[in-house]
């Protein structure tokens, strides 16, 4: 063997490569097909927005029937949204709302979106239903609430700032314990922090202007029975980087990378 492949053979032994502990996406729904394959899943929609690769990120998809592995296997949890009502409490719903428990008392780090958000106050005694003010879809205006002033996630975040909304169930009463840290004209609990280092988002920080278009388009006559004026809608739709930002901030601040070492 050359000297030069001999040197590297015992380089790569005596530093061996490695590897990210994962970001768990737990994956609870998908949009209808033509939008994914337009747009890809929920679960790759959070991803990318997330800015997490392929080989640093674990998607389970729990509402086909895969089991999530124990809490420690992760440095942070994702979780989707969903065409899935909360208060269905169908099986593998209810699973992953015990999962959270478990994974809130490991102290690992969580943020939910639309069922996500909605999953987490149930699994931790709050009231979700569907909203009074009716169903929401478009793009809308959260506040900042004041006590989210000193709140490192939404320090760089303005006071009012436009976010991506497609849900018809809400938080209806924050989880004993929670701080609602932005509200918008119709959802009071629009963003949660529920622990330290666990938040959540009615709002879609995840979805870009066309995806929120393309599913106005789809759904225009369902839309329509409800009083929603979907070219109304889409002539509103803008780009959220304010909310897109988010998601790499929690990350950043909440679970940044750690190397161990690759299994060999």
């Amino acid at each position: 063997m050359p000297a030069s492949a001999s040197a590297a053979v015992s380089a790569s032994v005596s530093a061996p490569a490695r590897s990210v502990t994962p970001v768990l996406i737990i994956h609870t729904g998908d949009p209808v097909d033509d939008l994914r394959q337009s747009y890809g899943s929920y679960a790759v929609q959070l991803q990318k927005a997330a800015g997490l690769h392929d080989d640093e990120t674990e998607i389970v998809s729990v509402f086909q029937g895969q089991f999530l592995r124990e809490p420690d296997q992760y440095r942070a949890v994702l979780i989707t949204g969903s065409p899935t009502m909360v208060t269905d409490l169908v099986d593998w719903s209810e699973r992953t709302a015990a999962w959270l428990r478990r994974a809130a008392e490991h102290g690992l780090p969580m943020f939910g979106v639309c069922y996500g958000h909605q999953l987490l106050s149930h699994a931790f005694g709050g009231k979700v239903g569907y909203n009074p003010a009716g169903r929401v879809a478009g793009t809308m205006v959260v506040t900042r609430h004041a006590v989210a002033a000193d709140e490192h996630l939404l320090r760089e975040s303005p006071e009012r700032f436009e976010a991506h909304m497609l849900h018809s169930q809400v938080v209806l009463e924050p989880p004993p314990g929670a701080t609602v840290l932005a509200s918008s004209t119709m959802d009071p609990n629009h963003m949660l922090r529920l622990a330290p280092n666990i938040f959540s988002a009615q709002f879609h920080p995840e979805f870009t202007g066309e995806f929120v278009r393309a599913h106005l388009a789809y759904y225009t006559e369902v839309y329509g029975k409800c009083g929603i004026d979907t070219a109304a809608m889409c002539a509103q739709v803008c780009e959220t980087p304010q909310s897109a930002a988010l998601l790499r901030r929690f990350l950043d601040l909440h679970a940044p990378v750690k190397q161990i070492p690759a299994t060999i």
